[in-house]
């Protein structure tokens, strides 16, 4: 059957409200404000918000999301744990400060991750604990009221979407004969968002002034690079923040909408997006109309990465899959995460017994397969061989035997089997039982 072309929804009816936003904050959203959402408010505008975010059960319910989310300390050096050990007296200063307008968020602690199969680093902002409990109460306030207007082709960090959804979405346009994709790639999107534009879009919705503020007061919080000085924010939404995933999509809501309304289908995840097309001048069309948003929005994309892809030829990445034609594998760099998690799991020094490092491992893989259980088969069988190897030579060095696992004598004694009988996850078994389950 072939894929109908998106179209974005209009305002939904009134209906099972509760139904449809069980996910909103019921500190929040009463089921009066609910109605109200679903209905549409005067103007499409909400006033006098400011008042939900400091309420006294919105920052409770922030605060047991920011706990359950862990995460490092701040600039201030204060950890979940100690923030929980003084969290009455922290919230009620809290509650007071965004009160009275007196509140200001510290500096966001900058922090770089290596980028899995590259020299390069990825930047990290880490607010304080009190400011993701703050932003957090912000987020529960403001997603509802974007999220009855966001397109339906984007995915990512909303409520009831995700990963899953949006490359099942790819699969479907793949196999309608969509078979030209515009792989687009915006360069160090999150730390480019342009502010002013940023906050002109949350106006469109919001005409609290004071939220308005505390918003802005977030985005312009500073950054602090290891020991060096504190620098402002001119630009950007830091990853990392509690806010960015929302501020990041109501930015790139109008794409998403452009998209739409020229009968092109994109499928977006955050920054990460791809235009599915059913000839190269359609998808040369599509690339222009991105370019010329993109440059007129402040944004950039990456010269290199950005490109036209012929799907019945050309392989192309998303999410962490490979589309390779007919095939869907892993892209190398998901592939070398994976990697690095198990080795680290599996050193011939590890002093752990095999059966805890079994279980250690197991977590690991359900994880793993539970995302990339589309691949094909060899993914998983080359996988389970590799990771065997690892423990054969963990193996080798407890017998008092050099060197690393080779084929022949090791299989013979330890045999897949033997792997198996220590409860060793087998993502092929995995895989088979997936596609064809009993």
């Amino acid at each position: 059957m072939e894929a109908r072309p998106t179209r974005v929804p209009l305002a939904k009816q009134v209906g099972d409200v509760m139904g449809s936003w069980a996910w909103t904050e019921p500190s929040v959203w009463t089921d009066r404000m609910l109605a109200a959402l679903v209905t549409g408010v005067k103007g499409g505008v909400w006033f006098s918000l400011i008042d939900k975010v400091y309420s006294r059960g919105n920052l409770a319910a922030a605060t047991a999301k920011v706990v359950a989310n862990r995460g490092a300390a701040g600039v201030d050096h204060v950890d979940v744990e100690a923030f929980t050990l003084h969290a009455d007296a922290h919230l009620k200063k809290l509650e007071e400060q965004l009160r009275q307008g007196t509140y200001q968020p510290q500096a966001i602690r900058r922090v770089y991750i290596p980028k899995p199969g590259s020299d390069e680093l990825r930047p990290l902002g880490i607010p304080t604990v009190r400011d993701r409990v703050a932003q957090t109460a912000v987020v529960h306030v403001l997603a509802p009221i974007f999220e009855r207007d966001f397109a339906p082709t984007s995915y990512g960090f909303r409520p009831n979407r995700g990963c899953q959804q949006a490359l099942e979405r790819v699969e479907e346009l793949l196999a309608a004969g969509y078979s030209y994709v515009v792989d687009a790639d915006l360069k160090s999107y999150f730390d480019t968002i342009p502010h002013e534009r940023l906050l002109q879009r949350i106006r469109a919705k919001v005409a609290d002034g004071r939220l308005l503020g505390l918003i802005e007061s977030f985005l312009k919080a500073g950054i602090l690079d290891g020991l060096q000085e504190w620098t402002p924010s001119v630009a950007g939404a830091p990853q990392g923040a509690v806010l960015s995933p929302l501020l990041s999509n109501i930015y790139l809501d109008p794409l998403d909408h452009l998209m739409a309304a020229h009968g092109l289908e994109m499928v977006r995840y955050a920054d990460d997006f791809v235009i599915l097309c059913r000839s190269r001048q359609e998808a040369e069309g599509a690339l222009a109309l991105v370019q010329a948003w993109v440059a007129e929005n402040g944004l950039t994309l990456h010269p290199t990465k950005t490109r036209i892809v012929a799907a019945s030829s050309e392989a192309f990445d998303f999410l962490g899959y490979r589309f390779d034609q007919d095939k869907r594998l892993v892209r190398p760099k998901s592939l070398e995460k994976l990697k690095e998690a198990v080795r680290a799991k599996t050193r011939r020094t590890d002093g752990r017994s095999l059966k805890v490092i079994v279980a250690d491992l197991n977590r690991t893989l359900r994880g793993w397969f539970g995302y990339f259980k589309r691949c094909h088969e060899r993914v998983f069988s080359r996988l389970d061989g590799w990771i065997r190897r690892r423990l054969r030579s963990l193996l080798r060095k407890r017998t008092k035997r050099k060197g690393m696992s080779r084929h022949g004598a090791d299989e013979q004694r330890w045999p897949n089997a033997y792997f198996a009988e220590q409860g060793l996850f087998s993502l092929k078994t995995a895989h088979a039982r997936y596609v064809s389950p009993l």
